[in-house]
Parts: structure tokens; C-alpha cells; sequence
């Protein structure tokens, strides 16, 4: 079954850089902010005031605004990436079995927003005004129910749940079930929609998010000697994947070979990471030796690098423990220096920016990179987007509870 080789056919994103393909590559690869002050609910109880929020989105362009209303945000975002992804990838054009193409779509959380909407009901009104659509809309699994439900996909079906992770598992896992020949095509990636008074007062009283209010275009600076926290963001990527010689025969546009994956746990802390960074490591080198690719042939790595002290210090130790030697010849960026930390979503995303990369054979920079760290002593193409053709690369994605997840992606060659 592991001959069955998988390439990614099909793009979409929902950012707070933009909110399709074309307007996130231009974010990314300018090196555009899309970190401004928080606009969803009044902030200004809390000690972090600034958020990755998307801008300029209309589900209406997807969905009728009757059954908007029954979703929660986190689900408009991943409908509108998977519209996008499907529709760049053209797998809805009657060439396909749709009992064989699956939906995986990974949240971190869930349903924050309308859990909050009607708790706020509950307590005011009463039980008898909450929805009846309200369990539904909440749980994580419901986005993939969602997209599955809208195009008539039969496959696997399901979310996945392991915090910053979930987006780069869920992408994972439709790899595999792809290899185990479940399926040929599998929608798949993370989506999140937590900007929520209650999402910041939890991670505010965690002391993790920046407070760099009067400044938020800067606040998020992964690797920086002067980070604080990380900023919070929201968004969905969805890419289509798909087994080769289905893709070829339906004369699809191959976008990037999905080659290799990495996870593992930590065994160690509900929020910090292993000290030596020991799952990170596991993680990616499971990812490059299933990828069957050497140490100097990894030409990029697009970093978990969310801006706080720990994780962007162990992360920098992991990196430099599996490369050794040859750590100084591969170029590291974090794209959350841009977008903020998409939770749930950032692994699907950083997945799809890795792919832009391959694409354009340029990597996006790591903004904000101004007081150098002793710590964080690696090449993280600071605050300027570096033209190379890049063969390989790994994306890194870390979550609470200590969930690790590294996948692998190559320019495809026959």
C-alpha cells in the first residue's frame, strides 16, 4: 500500500492575510501583517488586546444565509477553503467515485463562539432559549460533516482533535488512508474561529499571548529575542490530496508530492515542551526517513515558531539536534510572524504555504526579526522573502498535550 504515492491537487486558505490562494501567497511572500487590534468583542478587560483576525469575509458567497446562521464560524471558514481547494482542483468534474474521496478536517477547539452566544442565553433567558441547533454547530467533527455533506463525499469522515496539531494530523491521516487504498482522494486540512472573550481571557491568565497592544503589527516576532507570546489568529486551510495515478488520469494539476509523515507525544507537560525538544526531533526525523529523503537534501522547514520563549528555544534545539552539521544549510521561516498562531488550523495552513513555497521557489520571510537570541541562533530568512528552488521540506506543528506532527512535502517529479 505504501506505493500508493500522494500529491496535492488542489488549494484553499482563509487567512488573516487573505482569504483565497492568490491574496495569501501575496501576503506571505511581501511579508504583509495581518495582526491588527481585536474588532470581534471588546477587548480592552484583557491584558493581550490584538488578534490574527480574517478580514473581508462573506459566507454568503458559499452558503445561504438561512443555514449560515446554524454554523459556527470555524465551520463558514473551512466550507469557503474546501470551496476553494475543490474548485482548484476541478475533482468535482464527474471523473471521481465519490465513495472514495473522504473529508478530514482537524479543529483545535471547536465551536467557541456559539457555545458563548448561547451559555450567554442560558443564563439570561433561560433553557429554553438555547438553539436546538446548538450541538451541531459546536462540535469539532461537524466542519467535516459540513463539506462531506455539500459535495456528497462518502469516504472517511471525521475530525481530528491534539490542539496546534490538529490541521497537520488531520492532513496525516488522509495521507494514510490514501496509502491504505480507503480512498483516492481525501479533503483535508484544519480550520479555527476562537477569537472569543472567553479564548483570550483563558490564554491571557496562561500569561502565552503577547501584550505588545500599542504595536500589533510587530507583536508576533518567532525567534526574536524580545518576543512575549503569541498572538492569536483564526482561519482555515483545505488541500485536496490525491493518489497519483487517479490524479494523472483525470489530467489533474499536480501542485507538490505529499511524501512523508512524523508524529509523536511528548510525555512530559500539559503546555510546555519536552526541555530537550525530544518529540520534535522524533517527530521529524520519523517524517524524513518515511519520506526516504537525506538530512541535506531538506532545502526548507516552515516552523511551528509561534513566538514564545519555550517553544521557539526548543524548537531551534530540536532542529539543530537533527541536522547537526548540516543545520546551517537549511532555511527556516515562521509563518506566524505574519498570520499569528491559527491554533487548530495553523498546521493546514503552514502546509499550504509550504506548498506556495515549492510553487514560487521562494521562501516567505519571519517578520519582526530584529534582536538576534543566543538561543535562536539559525537562519529564519529574516524579514525578507528569499528566492530558492526548494526539492524538500518539512512543516512543523506542535500542540498542547504534547502532540507532535511533521509532514513532508517534495517537488513532484515522476
Amino acid at each position: 500500500m505504501r506505493d500508493r504515492r500522494v500529491v496535492v491537487t488542489g488549494l484553499g486558505a482563509i487567512t488573516p492575510i487573505g482569504n483565497d490562494i492568490a491574496s495569501f501567497w501575496e501576503g506571505l511572500s511581501t511579508g504583509k501583517s495581518g495582526v491588527g487590534p481585536v474588532t470581534k468583542f471588546d477587548a480592552s478587560r484583557l491584558t493581550s488586546q490584538i488578534a490574527g483576525e480574517v478580514k473581508d469575509f462573506d459566507i454568503s458567497r458559499y452558503v445561504d444565509i438561512k443555514e449560515a446562521r446554524r454554523m459556527d464560524v470555524f465551520t463558514h471558514y473551512a466550507i469557503a477553503a474546501a470551496e476553494e481547494a475543490i474548485q482548484n482542483s476541478d475533482v468535482n468534474s464527474g471523473q471521481v467515485d465519490p465513495t472514495r474521496v473522504g473529508v478530514i478536517v482537524g479543529v483545535g477547539i471547536g465551536g467557541m463562539t456559539i457555545h458563548h452566544i448561547e451559555h450567554t442565553k442560558l443564563i439570561e433567558q433561560g433553557p429554553r432559549r438555547v438553539s436546538p441547533f446548538f450541538i451541531p454547530m459546536m462540535i469539532p467533527d461537524i466542519a467535516a460533516g459540513h463539506v462531506s455533506i455539500r459535495h456528497g463525499y462518502r469516504g472517511p469522515n471525521y475530525a481530528s482533535v491534539s490542539a496546534c496539531a490538529s490541521g497537520a494530523h488531520a492532513l496525516g491521516l488522509a495521507l494514510m488512508h490514501i496509502q491504505r487504498g480507503d480512498a483516492d482522494v481525501m479533503i483535508a486540512g484544519g480550520t479555527e474561529g476562537t477569537i472569543t472573550e472567553m479564548a483570550f481571557a483563558g490564554f491571557c491568565s496562561a500569561k502565552t499571548l503577547s501584550c505588545r497592544n500599542d504595536e500589533p503589527t510587530r507583536a508576533s516576532r518567532p525567534f526574536d529575542k524580545d518576543r512575549n507570546g503569541f498572538v492569536m489568529g483564526e482561519g482555515a486551510g483545505i488541500v485536496v490530496l490525491e493518489e497519483l495515478s487517479h490524479a494523472k488520469k483525470r489530467g489533474a494539476k499536480i501542485l507538490a508530492e505529499f511524501s512523508g509523515i512524523g508524529f509523536t507525544g511528548d510525555a512530559y507537560h500539559i503546555t510546555a515542551p519536552h526541555e530537550t525538544g525530544n518529540g520534535a526531533v522524533r517527530a521529524m526525523q520519523a517524517a524524513i526517513q518515511d519520506a526516504g529523503v537525506n538530512l541535506n537534501e531538506i532545502d526548507y522547514i516552515n516552523a511551528h515558531g509561534t513566538s514564545t520563549a519555550l517553544n521557539d528555544k526548543i524548537e531551534t534545539l530540536a532542529i539543530k539536534t537533527v541536522f547537526g552539521d548540516q543545520v546551517n544549510h537549511v532555511a527556516i521561516s515562521s509563518n506566524k510572524s505574519m498570520s499569528g498562531h491559527l491554533l487548530g488550523a495553523t498546521g493546514s495552513v503552514e502546509f499550504v504555504a509550504t506548498i506556495l513555497a515549492i510553487q514560487n521557489e521562494l521562501i516567505p520571510p519571519t517578520i519582526n526579526y530584529e534582536t538576534p537570541d543566543p538561543d535562536c541562533d539559525l537562519d529564519y530568512v529574516p524579514n525578507q522573502a528569499r528566492e530558492k528552488k526548494i526539492k524538500t521540506a518539512i512543516s512543523n506543528s506542535f500542540g498542547f498535550g504534547g502532540h507532535n506532527a511533521c509532514l513532508c512535502l517534495k517537488a513532484f517529479e515522476e
